[in-house]
């Protein structure tokens, strides 16, 4: 397993996350996702602990909380072992008030989360989604209220854009409060938008990004294919949630299928090493229904690609550049960057 500091803080986490998404039952949009019971989430939890994976990732927003529930009691005694991410900002019932990130619901949500997971303190603590309706300092006092009480340790955001996380920690550096050190954000090889303004910021900024969806909804794993765009009744079929161009994507999944062939691994496994090497990335969270899953995905903390191999799938995949990138990147002085020893 390879490890990395969480952003600009002292916590050490695993570059492969566990996703707990999968946990528990439910109907609706998220129905082909919530599928594990406790036993199935004992083992999968078991093994990637045996692995080396020690951080783990939920929501309670996640098939009504039994994701957190589940993940606690799977932890049980290794609990300390571990560091645990949850989330805030989803509706957690039918009044008006459970949802969003105000004070009353972050403060009720973070309780209820120590609840369900059996736990004294929440490590790393993200608010899931913006929230339009209520004003970012009384978010970021309601976060840093919550670190003073000792009930989470780290706070991060997910889901945000640049402009408005570099907002926040200027708040939170002017106010003295907890500091964002982590992003839970969308990114795959079908999916680079965050590099035009996240990553930059990121890095600027000392803060760790948490990738989801690496394999963009399962469709890198390969079995979604011009043939059988179903992949046999995967994932996709019910949560179609990303947005791609899929005749793109079948062209990615078939030079992932060339460079996999290289080294007797699964297409899934050279996405997830393309991801592990980038820049900004603390880590990568995979989740599993299967034991066999689980383990092909794990494997790809082994799995080294070679530099032309990165750059043809980076070619492959490059985002078109947006303004002002392209002007700037166009402008730049290249007498001063050449004097300087800087590389493109």
């Amino acid at each position: 397993m390879q490890y990395a500091r969480l952003g600009n803080s002292g916590l050490v986490v695993s570059k492969l996350a566990f996703g707990a998404m999968t946990f528990g039952a439910g109907s609706g949009a998220n129905a082909s996702i919530y599928k594990l019971d406790q036993q199935a989430a004992d083992a999968l939890v078991a093994q990637a602990l045996e692995a080396g994976v020690n951080f783990f990732n939920t929501a309670d927003g996640y098939a009504g909380g039994q994701s957190e529930q589940m993940l606690g009691k799977a932890l049980a005694s290794r609990r300390f072992d571990a560091v645990i991410a949850t989330k805030v900002g989803f509706r957690t019932g039918e009044a008006l008030i459970r949802s969003g990130l105000s004070r009353r619901h972050i403060l009720a949500s973070a309780e209820g989360s120590l609840r369900r997971l059996g736990t004294d303190y929440i490590d790393v603590y993200l608010v899931h989604r913006l929230d339009p309706f209520t004003p970012l300092e009384e978010t970021l006092e309601a976060l840093d209220s919550l670190v003073r009480q000792g009930k989470v340790r780290y706070v991060g955001y997910s889901n945000w854009p640049a402009w408005l996380a570099a907002k926040a920690i200027g708040l939170q550096q002017k106010h003295g409060w907890a500091r964002f050190v982590a992003a839970e954000m969308y990114y795959s090889l079908i999916g680079r938008d965050l590099e035009h303004e996240i990553v930059p910021f990121a890095q600027d900024a000392g803060i760790g990004i948490m990738v989801w969806s690496p394999l963009a909804g399962g469709f890198l794993s390969g079995k979604y294919t011009r043939d059988d765009p179903t992949g046999g009744g995967g994932r996709l079929t019910g949560f179609d949630f990303i947005p791609f161009e899929r005749e793109h994507g079948y062209t990615v999944v078939d030079a992932l299928k060339a460079i996999a062939a290289d080294y007797n691994a699964a297409p899934a496994q050279v996405a997830l090493a393309w991801l592990l090497a980038r820049p900004a990335i603390a880590s990568v969270l995979v989740g599993a229904s299967k034991p066999e899953q689980l383990a092909d995905n794990l494997a790809a903390a082994n799995l080294q690609l070679r530099a032309e191999q990165r750059q043809s799938l980076d070619e492959l995949t490059a985002p078109t550049a947006l303004y002002p990138n392209w002007f700037n990147a166009k402008t730049i002085d290249e007498e001063v960057r050449n004097a300087l020893g800087q590389s493109p």
